[in-house]
């Protein structure tokens, strides 16, 4: 009985360590990966490029079409606010909070203002691919102008306030 208890507490040790190792791998894996670009899909479609410069911050940048019409750039200060190790096979999951500006528009309507997002996803151990899906609301001041005083007119637009989407980013 002795053996066997003995046997037990040294394969907990030995796989204890093991786990450990994975860990500070897979963190080390993650903190190595300075640059990610991919798609983001949402009621259009917009590129993103993500630039990691410190341990716990990013800087985001989007830019994309949308209904075939307008057109969207969007620049955010990311944190990552929390990390969670529930699948440690396959990847850590995080949970990013940001916020930023935007600017946009279309053949007679422009707009500006300040967006915000929080992402959850999951950045995989073995494939340098972070898949995310996040919400992304954005109050915007939008005018529109044509060619006769009467046209112009300035409000708050609230279509992107309603901005959730999925994402993908390859991490190099």
């Amino acid at each position: 009985m002795k053996k066997v208890l003995l046997i037990m507490v040294a394969l907990f040790c030995v796989t204890t360590v093991s786990a450990q190792s994975k860990v500070k791998e897979a963190a080390n894996y993650v903190a190595s990966q300075k640059w990610s670009v991919g798609l983001r899909a949402t009621y259009g479609v917009q590129a993103v490029a993500e630039c990691f410069y410190a341990d716990k911050a990013y800087l985001e940048g989007r830019i994309g079409l949308f209904n075939g019409l307008s057109a969207d750039f969007a620049v955010l200060h990311n944190w990552n606010c929390y990390n969670w190790n529930w699948t440690p096979n396959a990847g850590s999951w995080f949970l990013d909070a940001g916020v930023g500006g935007n600017i946009g528009g279309q053949r007679g309507f422009c707009y500006g203002g300040v967006v915000g997002m929080v992402k959850f996803g999951i950045k995989f151990n073995k494939v340098p691919i972070r898949l995310a899906i996040d919400y992304s609301p954005a109050i915007n001041i939008g005018g529109t102008y044509g060619e006769s005083d009467s046209a112009h007119r300035v409000g708050l637009y609230s279509a992107g306030f309603f901005n959730g989407a999925l994402s993908a980013t390859w991490c190099f």
